[in-house]
């Protein structure tokens, strides 16, 4: 299990806590941000599963935006 499969639950499971505050303070504000973290981190652990896989595979992991930036960054010193 990668970084990015921990950080991942934690944000759906705490998008999950926020949105369910929300429906008991009949808070549609709070729902809506709950429901948004909850997908950023269903995103986030379906993209450490990718990269675990592709580990497991013996080929190498697709990059994300962040790897492009910093391969970007380096290659200009």
């Amino acid at each position: 299990m990668n970084k990015d499969r921990v950080e991942g639950k934690v944000k759906d499971m705490a998008g999950r806590v926020e949105r369910q505050a929300g429906e008991w303070t009949d808070d549609p504000e709070k729902q809506a941000k709950g429901i948004a973290k909850q997908a950023e981190g269903k995103v986030q652990n379906a993209w450490g599963k990718a990269k675990d896989a592709a580990n497991q595979s013996g080929s190498k992991p697709p990059k994300s935006e962040s790897d492009d930036a910093k391969e970007s960054s380096d290659s200009h010193r």
